[in-house]
């Protein structure tokens, strides 16, 4: 994250807390038991026992947390995580058995605002991550704009300078509006596709087309990417989303799709002394290649179930 942006975060969660986040609200510093600490519902942010979370815990071990936590009290009983989910597991691992957190009422958008920011501050953040962050808080930020009246036709979500929360939230975290609209879309895939831009096997801009597949059709898609070993290109997704929009898109045209330029990469390799055992001696390569062809189109058809067409080959 640009430096800008983290300063941008930093800002605004000084301001959500009238100051520091020490101070926050005339709210003190307690120590509550790790068992009464639940996690944010919903919680966007992988929290990865890692390298990173080992040397947490070591300094855990050695000097305690020394940032609070950020936590409001549950309807149910126990606290609820705002601020300081790898805290918490940090000081599970270093033997801990309370951590110091601020308590704190507040309601689900703004504790949802304030997670996202608290988080979005660490070095490295899965696609994913960013996805539902981007997604929970501007829905959040929506909400607390408010609406306008029916009789006003200007856009929803602006806040009193006139500028829409996505304007403001792009501004906040250093991306472009058109940058967070597709991060956003990528809430809509599966897991398994969600998992391959995770893993860097998909790329951005494909995955984006690819949300737009109904979760039926990328369950197919699925099957048919580990069925082809292949990757679908920006192309092919634009292809696959536009099929799906026609409401055309099937099993067969997306292996055609995705096995596009990948037959081609196939050899298969026998020897003469292989093939001569079942040919004449005076047939041509191209002669073996033709039946060896026509042959496999009579078994291919023969697997669909259907009658081998004669003239075929």
């Amino acid at each position: 994250m640009k430096g800008s942006a983290a300063k941008i975060q930093m800002t605004s969660l000084d301001a959500l807390f009238g100051g520091t986040v020490a101070q926050a609200a005339g709210g003190q510093i307690q120590e509550i038991p790790l068992t009464e600490l639940h996690s944010f519902k919903d919680h966007p942010f992988h929290v990865m026992d890692d390298e990173k979370m080992q040397e947490m815990s070591e300094s855990v071990a050695l000097y305690g947390v020394l940032v609070p936590g950020i936590v409001r009290p549950r309807p149910e009983g126990g606290y609820e995580i705002v601020a300081g989910h790898r805290r918490k597991r940090a000081s599970e691992l270093a033997g801990k058995q309370t951590m110091p957190v601020i308590v704190r009422n507040m309601d689900n958008d703004e504790a949802t605002i304030i997670m996202v920011d608290s988080n979005l501050q660490r070095d490295k953040i899965l696609p994913s991550e960013k996805a539902f962050a981007y997604r929970m808080k501007l829905d959040a930020m929506k909400r607390k704009a408010g609406r306008p009246r029916k009789d006003n036709c200007v856009p929803v979500a602006h806040n009193l300078a006139g500028k829409k929360s996505r304007d403001i939230l792009a501004e906040q975290v250093g991306e472009s509006q058109d940058q967070i609209r597709r991060y956003i879309r990528l809430t809509y895939l599966i897991p398994p596709l969600l998992q391959m831009v995770d893993e860097n096997k998909l790329a951005l801009r494909p995955a984006v087309e690819l949300s737009y597949l109904t979760r039926e059709e990328q369950a197919l898609l699925w099957e048919a990417v580990g069925r082809w070993e292949v990757t679908p290109s920006l192309g092919q997704a634009q292809q696959l989303k536009e099929h799906s929009k026609n409401k055309q898109l099937n099993g067969e045209i997306m292996e055609d799709l995705l096995s596009n330029g990948k037959a081609a990469t196939i050899q298969v390799t026998l020897k003469g002394t292989r093939l001569h055992q079942f040919f004449p001696e005076d047939y041509t390569q191209q002669q073996i290649e033709d039946i060896i062809l026509s042959l496999l189109k009579n078994w291919k058809s023969q697997q669909k179930g259907a009658v081998p067409n004669d003239h075929d080959g």
